[in-house]
Formats: C-alpha cells, structure tokens, sequence
C-alpha cells in the first residue's frame, strides 16, 4: 500500500513538471523558409534571403549646397543694367552663324552646303584649313578644301571647328597677358567638343551634331567672363574648379559664366531653343538632369562631362584619360552628374572612355604620342 502511494505522488511530480516546462521549441533559424513541392511530391524547405538594403545616396557636399545659382532676374537692377551693357560692347559674331546654328541647317546640311557657308567667309575658311591640317587631328594626308575636311573628319567634327573660329571673330582679349588664358579655353572648347563627337557616337546618341554644337557654345560664357574680368586675374580664376569660379563670377560680375554666356546668346539672336539647351548643360553643376530633364539626361550628362574634361586636359589638371573612371571622379563639380550615369543610355560611357581609340585620340589632341 505504501508502494502504490509513492507511485502515486511521484507521478503527480512528473506531470506538473512537465506541464510547467511547457512543449520543446527549436531553435531559432537564421533564415525564414518557404514550401515547395520536391520532384518526388515530398516537401522541401528553401531558404529566402533578406531584402537587400539600398546604399544610402551620396550626401551632397557642403559647398555645393551653400552656393545659390543666381539668374538674370535675381540680379540688383542697376547691376543688371551695367553687366549688359557691359556685354553688348562684345562684338558680334558673323552673320552666317546663324545660319550655322539654324535647327534647319544642322539637321539636314550636307557637306556642300557647309563648304558653300564657310567659303562665304574665306577668312574663316583659311582658319578652319589651317585647324584640319594642325597635328591635332593628325590626318595622315593634307586636306585643301572644306568638302576634303569633311570626309576625313565628319560633319560633326567640321561644323564645330567652323563654330569656334567664328566665335573667335567676337572675342579677342585687347591686352597680350590675357591672351595665354583665352588660348587656354579655345583649346578647351576644341578637345571637349572632340570627345562630345566620339563618344556620342560609341554611346549612339541622337542629334550628335547639336549636342557637340551646344558644347562649343557652352564655352561663349567662359570667353565672355574672360573678356569682362580684369586680365591680371585671369589665369588664378581659370585654374578654380568650376563651382569657385561660379561663386568669383557671381561675386563680381553678379551671375556666372554659364548665365552670362545665355545673356550674350540671347543678345546675338541665337535659337531660344538652343540658349536653353545650353543653360541646361551648364545648370548641371548644381542640380541632377535625371530630376530636371529625364528624357534629355544622357546628352547633357555627356555634354557636361565633355566641357569639364576638356578644361582639365587643356589646364594640365589631366594628363590623359587613360584609367580615368567618372563613377569614381570626387570633384565637387561632378556631382550630381554622378547621378546621370545610372541612365541606361549612358551603361557603356565608362567602355567608351577607356577604348583605345579615344586614348589615342586624346594624346594627338593633346601633343603627346602614344607609349
């Protein structure tokens, strides 16, 4: 009886205990698992990884969110009125600019109708021959006439030259010290106009001709501050990167290059079209095209790479583009350029940089030989 009491008590202990432990549970798994059916219809655990996170964006960088972008209506009254007087003492350019800048001329002009455009100006024309035949395009034979130019070198390439040495008629730097400086961005204008035809073309852009012709004429705001600042301070602002230079122009002459290059263009009677294209390339040094202007993204991103590659190379801040990498250029300049590279249109710019091609070019371009 004893017995079958003991019994009794120590199995009313086993249940409590057990009930006070509860059921057993396993161990946490690291991973969370779905059911799928196994091929042999038994049920088979798969892993489902965590979402990936997404990089936080770049934070914009201090000075560049400090700089406020001023336009012509932001501008004082008095001051307005004297910087545009200021610029219509810059001469005009050629008449037959127009024409050249035309949307009807860029778009369907042939090699004839330029040859014809640019005979029409023979000072011009003997420039422009001059330019072809210089060791900077390296052509392997002499070129004699504009229609000869053409097939070496393209419409594109042609019409750019032909641009320059006609913006040349309006700008010449009255003191010798300053001349160095403008040298410096014709040069400038040259080679970022140069990269803006090739890569346009590796990347298969649309309107190649107009996108490099708005590249030339985003130097007429460089030229035109040259030609308005005094010329003892020019080369220490030239060597600025691009935003210091906007905040000395802004200072000084109340807007920056690229806003003054706008004013001048409007007074020369230039396309609206056109003037807008170009004020959208420069305005890409403080905000993103992506935000601004999707579906023109890829052409101001590549125009606005071009135009600072081009000051860099032709100041010796660049030796060659060889390992040059834009998804990794810091530069407080490129910015929200950066953010224009994740365009699909734009997936094989860093292929197109690096292609040999272009390295040769650039060295030619730029003096150099090929090691």
């Amino acid at each position: 009886m004893l017995m079958i009491w003991m019994a009794a008590v120590l199995a009313v202990a086993v249940a409590w205990w057990w009930f006070r432990r509860g059921p057993a549970r396993a161990a946490p798994s690291p991973v969370t698992t779905q059911r799928t059916a196994a091929p042999q219809g038994r049920a088979t655990s798969v892993p489902t990884l965590p979402a990936t996170v997404a990089p936080a964006p770049e934070p914009e960088p201090a000075e560049l969110r400090a700089f406020e972008w001023l336009r012509e209506q932001d501008m004082d009254p008095a001051q307005r009125e004297t910087l545009v007087a200021a610029i219509k003492g810059i001469p005009r350019p050629p008449r037959s600019m127009q024409q050249l800048l035309s949307p009807e001329f860029v778009a369907r002009a042939g090699s004839s109708e330029l040859s014809e455009l640019v005979m029409g100006e023979p000072l011009i024309a003997a420039r422009v021959l001059s330019t072809v035949n210089a060791p900077f395009y390296g052509l392997q034979k002499p070129v004699t006439n504009i229609g000869q130019a053409v097939t070496f070198l393209g419409m594109n390439t042609l019409r750019s030259i032909c641009l320059q040495y006609m913006l040349a008629e309006a700008f010449k730097p009255k003191l010798a010290e300053a001349q160095r400086s403008f040298d410096t961005i014709w040069r400038a204008s040259a080679v970022a106009s140069e990269l803006c035809v090739r890569l346009g073309k590796a990347l298969n852009l649309p309107d190649q001709g107009s996108l490099s012709t708005q590249v030339v004429l985003s130097f007429v705001g460089q030229l035109a501050t040259a030609s308005l600042l005094p010329a003892s301070g020019l080369e220490h602002w030239l060597s600025r990167g691009r935003l210091e230079r906007a905040r000395m122009e802004q200072e000084r002459l109340g807007l920056n290059a690229s806003e003054i290059g706008c004013l001048l263009m409007k007074t020369w009677e230039l396309p609206a079209g056109l003037v807008n294209d170009v004020s959208g390339l420069g305005q890409q040094l403080v905000t993103s095209c992506m935000t601004t202007d999707p579906v023109r993204a890829p052409r101001l991103a590549l125009g606005y790479l071009c135009a600072r590659l081009g000051e860099r190379l032709a100041l010796g801040q660049l030796g060659t583009l060889e390992g040059y990498d834009v998804k990794l250029d810091a530069n407080v300049d490129t910015f929200h350029l950066r953010a224009a590279l994740a365009h699909p249109s734009l997936a094989r710019l860093d292929q197109a940089l690096a292609a040999p091609e272009l390295q040769t070019a650039v060295l030619q371009m730029m003096g150099r030989q090929a090691a």
